[in-house]
């Protein structure tokens, strides 16, 4: 069992690779037909707590995954699973968040809607009974069907609460307010998307600069403490990091012309 699941792994990502070097929809068909359990597992937990059918969740975290497949990219070392579950999750949020989309009323109809309900009162300890519509119309001077049409989108209206739980998991909910999406998100995702790949960058330069440049950037220690971690001198460490610098925009400035 194990080993299936490490020759699945395996292959995987090689084909993975394959995909990253040379795209084809082909290959993209294969990834999707080899990933599709982590589709069908999100869609299951959105189901089994929602009004929507299983199948057009499926359908629709499809769209998350086929993201997540041209986005990829071996070389940053990361499973594929834990990058493609964010987009699958996205996508399904997104139809649900849409899906859920609070019902506006002209503002006649709103002030419609509250001077009827002080007519009505009013009509119904002056008649002793509850007032007809046609008798509210009547004291409103509007037709019975614009009452009747004021009414019913007053009733269908659903204001909700930020912390109303529009999403039930086993082990957590959603609330309205997670669901919205935040003005910041596609630029903290961008820069999650970016961190990764200068991650990716810097795995892949010599040992040396690679320390030098882990050391003073990403620990923001001192040359001269780097210098004593690596075992060199200061001025050697400052030549790994201009080397390590020249490497990595050698390596990340065709992945920004490409992405132009």
């Amino acid at each position: 069992m194990a080993a299936n699941q490490f020759s699945m792994r395996s292959d995987g990502m090689e084909l993975l690779l394959l995909y990253y070097q040379n795209p084809s929809i082909k290959l993209r068909n294969q990834l999707v037909q080899l990933h599709t359990g982590l589709v069908r597992k999100m869609a299951h937990k959105f189901s089994y707590q929602c009004n929507e059918p299983y199948e057009d969740l499926e359908q629709i975290g499809y769209f998350g995954l086929i993201r997540a497949i041209e986005r990829f990219e071996p070389s940053q070392g990361y499973a594929f699973s834990s990058f493609a579950v964010p987009y699958i999750r996205g996508e399904m949020l997104h139809f649900l968040r849409d899906r859920s989309t609070l019902l506006k009323i002209p503002r006649r109809w709103q002030e419609l809607y509250n001077e009827g309900q002080k007519v009505r009162k009013e009509l119904a300890a002056c008649l002793g009974r509850v007032p007809k519509d046609s008798e509210i119309a009547r004291q409103l001077q509007v037709s019975v069907q614009e009452w009747q049409e004021t009414k019913l989108a007053a009733q269908n209206r659903m204001p909700l609460s930020l912390d109303a739980t529009v999403v039930h998991y086993v082990d957590c909910q959603i609330t309205l307010g997670e669901a919205i999406p935040c003005p910041r998100s596609a630029a903290q995702q961008q820069k999650e998307e970016e961190r990764q790949q200068l991650q990716g960058a810097i795995s892949m330069l010599e040992e040396k600069p690679r320390m030098a440049v882990e050391l003073v950037f990403l620990k923001e220690l001192s040359r001269k403490d780097a210098a004593k971690k690596i075992g060199t001198s200061p001025m050697t460490v400052t030549r790994y990091l201009q080397k390590g610098v020249q490497d990595l925009m050698s390596v990340l400035q065709p992945q920004a012309v490409a992405g132009m």
